[in-house]
């Protein structure tokens, strides 16, 4: 099949619409193109390639194979525990952005540097958490080569990871408005919560963290702990990560293998932000050094775009390479 023909759910959401961004910048090779929304967003018009269009309802009825083959999901965890078995049951294959599907066993969860091996046949296939994928990409290097016994992330992630009501909420209350969104103000202020608390005190966002990097990196008796903070910048997640290892730390080793792997750019004597992530979809990596609290330790600074790496291009990657292997 020389077309791929795709269907965006989601579509004027703000992953959806950068979805869109993405799939224009890769110039791939798009034959339909369906976009599905809310009964509250169907009829809109959009822009995409110098040609508008309209916005469909998402129904049951929707995913036809006739029309296309592949589905882009970003419209929250109940649509997509709905709707990803219709499409799927239809012969289409779906990459799920929502968490509905992450933790399931036969559910491949999948970033491209990584292991797309994992996905194999499958029809459907999960996005990660935004934070998850960042700190994975560097990870996966250590591991490789010392063998990650435990990390601890502390996250620092801004607002857009909360979707539009986030941006609205930081804005707001940056001009004195009252939280409709939040706990809490996030204006001039740091909130250790996001998403609801678990019985043990965690957050589900910090337990996402720790089961999803061990099922990415197929290592089940890693440690894994997460402190995740909602900050009040509009775009780019930020991670500090404290790893140890198995085996005697080489920086000067690890320090040329974190630059040259795939997707991520590292600052040698520099240091990367949030700021310098928007708009890029590499992992930038900076502040490597040793703990010297801890034998074969180290720490280590992680910035990623959360709409971009952390959500729409890791997505529309995996969509790229599996239509390449399927067509």
């Amino acid at each position: 099949m020389d077309k791929l023909n795709l269907a965006i759910v989601g579509a004027t959401g703000m992953v959806g619409r950068t979805f869109l961004t993405v799939l224009e910048e890769m110039e791939l090779p798009l034959g339909n193109l369906v976009l599905l929304a809310s009964e509250r967003s169907a009829g809109k018009k959009v822009l995409f390639q110098g040609k508008e269009i309209e916005v469909e309802e998402l129904t049951e009825g929707s995913f036809d194979k006739e029309r296309f083959q592949y589905a882009l999901f970003s419209a929250g965890g109940s649509i997509s525990e709905i709707y990803a078995p219709i499409a799927t049951q239809n012969g289409i294959t779906v990459i799920d952005n929502s968490s509905q599907w992450r933790m399931h066993e036969e559910v491949p969860l999948v970033v491209p540097e990584i292991n797309m091996k994992a996905v194999e046949d499958h029809l459907l296939i999960s996005n990660p958490n935004c934070s998850t994928i960042q700190s994975v990409l560097p990870l996966k290097v250590i591991h490789d080569l010392y063998q990650v016994e435990r990390v601890a992330y502390t996250t620092y992630q801004a607002v857009s990871g909360s979707g539009q009501k986030g941006v609205e909420d930081l804005l707001g209350t940056r001009a004195g408005k009252e939280p409709s969104f939040y706990p809490k103000v996030i204006s001039d202020n740091c909130l250790p919560q996001i998403d609801v608390f678990l019985e043990d005190g965690y957050t589900k966002e910090e337990q996402k963290m720790v089961d999803e990097t061990r099922k990415i990196l197929e290592d089940e008796k890693m440690k894994v702990t997460a402190t995740c903070v909602r900050v009040p910048v509009l775009n780019g997640h930020s991670v500090a990560m404290n790893v140890t290892c198995r085996e005697k730390i080489d920086y000067e080793a690890l320090r040329k293998a974190l630059a040259s792997s795939e997707g991520i750019i590292y600052y040698e004597t520099d240091y990367p932000t949030a700021r310098d992530a928007t708009g890029q979809d590499q992992v930038l990596l900076g502040r490597l050094r040793k703990d010297e609290s801890l034998d074969n330790s180290l720490h280590l600074w992680c910035v990623a775009d959360n709409i971009r790496k952390g959500a729409a291009s890791n997505a529309v990657e995996i969509l790229k390479r599996v239509w390449e292997e399927r067509r």
